[in-house]
């Protein structure tokens, strides 16, 4: 047999290059987070390298599936022994490149909608649930405590764009104590997979860290548990240790919360 003419190499070669094409797209999309995690660059120069890729990667996703089913029918038609190989190299790039274009994806704003450039969210704009138990862990951040405290910003500029963006993020008030509260916030606190910092049932307060999940960024959370009556307040504030915006990021976070609650 000749195995020349029944299995022509280039078609091996190509399903190897369109797998190296895509598959490189994909670690490019996965060294960006991961040298800000190790600490071999700053977080902006990850979004740098994030921002200048991902435009590709669902196309070169899309040419990857294209031209794994192109080499898979050519090489049937042409008698290649196992064409299946040649369609699961190019599909792995294909599927490699199109998660590394998914995933950024799901963080990004819906066609149309923005976000305003602020990193501090919280339910009482009036009265700011404040940190107490983190603040050693924020010790290297850059972004500061103080609501609306960041450069180029003011508390009241702060308080009006979250008032604009997220209006439904205020005091939230239950018919229950706030012993149940206390206990309900804190199966959320676990629910949500936030590392407990401290509970401190007298004060009614509890502080957590949540991490995100592309750049591991560390954001800050206090929740805040007050009676009122025959009713009990839940307050709560996330807070990013660094970056200007979030991308929603933090209101987001609160809304989960409160459902759960």
């Amino acid at each position: 047999m000749n195995t020349s003419i029944r299995e022509p190499a280039w078609i091996l070669w190509g399903a190897i290059a369109t797998l190296v094409i895509s598959g490189g797209v994909a670690l490019v999309m996965l060294i960006a987070p991961l040298g800000t995690w190790m600490g071999l660059w700053a977080f902006g120069t990850g979004f740098r390298i994030l921002g200048a890729v991902n435009p590709y990667t669902g196309w070169v996703a899309l040419f990857a599936l294209a031209d794994g089913m192109m080499l898979f029918t050519l090489a049937r038609k042409l008698g290649y022994s196992r064409p299946g190989n040649i369609l699961a190299i190019t599909m792995t790039g294909a599927l490699a490149c199109g998660l590394a274009w998914y995933i950024p994806a799901t963080f990004q704003a819906p066609n149309g909608q923005t976000y305003p450039g602020i990193h501090d969210v919280s339910t009482d704009l009036n009265d700011i649930p404040q940190y107490v138990a983190v603040m050693p862990l924020r010790a290297d951040a850059p972004n500061t405590t103080i609501y609306g405290g960041s450069r180029n910003m003011t508390p009241e500029r702060n308080a009006q764009l979250q008032r604009e963006a997220y209006p439904d993020l205020v005091p939230m008030v239950y018919n229950a104590s706030k012993e149940e509260m206390l206990e309900r916030a804190l199966a959320a606190v676990d629910e949500m997979g936030w590392e407990l910092v401290d509970a401190s049932p007298d004060e009614g307060r509890i502080e957590a860290t949540a991490t995100t999940f592309w750049f591991r960024f560390k954001d800050d959370v206090v929740i805040r548990i007050r009676p009122m009556g025959p009713t009990t307040v839940v307050d709560a504030r996330s807070l990013s240790r660094v970056g200007g915006g979030d991308v929603g990021t933090n209101a987001k976070r609160l809304r989960a919360f409160f459902e759960l609650l």
